[in-house]
């Protein structure tokens, strides 16, 4: 037990004698001491997962809680002086952010991993001459394949892909909460703007993927087990951002992103949906009510996600010519042509996951 211990609070030689006296103390606890491996491991799992999504959740609003409270402290300078640091740092996360192969590379990433389990299939080479596109389906409710995948290096990525330096986008907001931005900006994450876009395909040199969950929130609110439906057929965004830079699209397909939770799902037309979609627009994300299983015995609802397996598919990359100005014909014949990819990709892989033949994939 204590060679697993020493992995997950020894990171690459950090806090060795911090390490060693909470080992020390871990040893004398009856109800740590007499775990088994198996068990071992399954409870670091659970905590990897809950760290993420309680950071996903609550580390931007819990920093921006305790920097006020440092105000009305003698720590104010703390506040004053990250303040002071952000103001500086501003325009960061809109140019390739300031990633840390460090953080990349945590150990716990590793047990977040396991817990589904979640896997990066490679189908085709992908040269680091060019830039890439990849669209990411379906959205899930906390896009668990997308982060594991491609803002970690627990699936390996850089092996797998080597020279290609992959950027997960996400809502812009997220980098206006202090220390939840330097956070996500260490892994790889930057936001899905124009601005950020153009830099990572234009003018950050070649290898650059920049990876966006193309239904975004309007397709998390269909994002329940045994539901194959994504939103993609009036999303044209991202087809016209890789015209504009000759940036080849990737269409990826997670299957198992839609079982990690069961969704309230609202009848067609209730004012439960009508107020829900009404939120999504207003706050860009959606508000849904999920069951996943228990942490606790004392959890009633289930909030941590069930452990159904993940694999994320990377297929065939489309040749994109560059246009400076597209037309909408242009656009459409390559939005076709992605959605097809995404179609055939489904079909060729469905029945290793899981799926049966008769599982059709929706295209709203």
């Amino acid at each position: 037990m204590d060679s697993s211990w020493s992995k997950v609070l020894d990171w690459r030689g950090v806090g060795t004698s911090v390490g060693s006296s909470v080992l020390a103390a871990v040893r004398h606890l009856p109800s740590v001491r007499w775990l088994s491996s198996a068990m071992e491991a399954k409870l670091l799992q659970r905590l990897a997962v809950v760290q993420y999504i309680l950071s996903f959740l609550f580390m931007g609003p819990a920093c921006i809680i305790l920097l006020m409270y440092l105000l009305y402290t003698s720590c104010w300078w703390v506040t004053a002086l990250y303040c002071l640091w952000l103001a500086h740092d501003w325009n960061t996360h809109k140019q390739a952010g300031r990633r840390s192969e460090w953080v990349r590379n945590w150990p716990v990433w590793t047990y977040f991993k396991d817990y589904f389990p979640i896997r990066l299939i490679k189908t085709h080479d992908l040269p680091p001459n060019k830039n890439y596109i990849f669209g990411y389906h379906p959205h899930g409710i906390f896009c668990f394949g997308a982060f594991c995948n491609f803002a970690t290096e627990a699936n390996m990525f850089s092996e797998k892909y080597p020279g290609i330096t992959p950027y997960v986008a996400t809502l812009s907001g997220n980098f206006l909460l202090p220390v939840a931005r330097e956070y996500l900006m260490s892994a790889g994450v930057c936001p899905v703007t124009h601005d950020t876009i153009d830099f990572l395909l234009s003018r950050n040199g070649t290898g650059n993927a920049v990876i966006i969950a193309v239904g975004g929130a309007a397709e998390s609110l269909n994002s329940s087990p045994g539901e194959n439906h994504i939103t993609l057929r009036n999303r044209k965004g991202f087809v016209r951002k890789a015209l504009k830079h000759g940036a080849a699209l990737v269409p990826v397909f997670s299957f198992g992103e839609n079982e990690t939770y069961q969704q309230v799902m609202f009848a067609d037309g209730s004012v439960c949906q009508r107020v829900q979609k009404r939120l999504q627009k207003a706050l860009g994300f959606a508000l849904c009510l999920i069951r996943g299983c228990r942490l606790l015995s004392a959890d009633p609802w289930g909030l941590m996600p069930f452990p159904k397996a993940i694999t994320s598919v990377v297929g065939e990359p489309i040749s994109v010519p560059q246009v400076s100005e597209p037309s909408a014909e242009e656009v459409d014949r390559y939005h076709a042509l992605y959605m097809a990819a995404v179609q055939h990709l489904f079909e060729k892989e469905k029945t290793r996951f899981g799926l049966k033949k008769r599982d059709k994939l929706h295209i709203h």
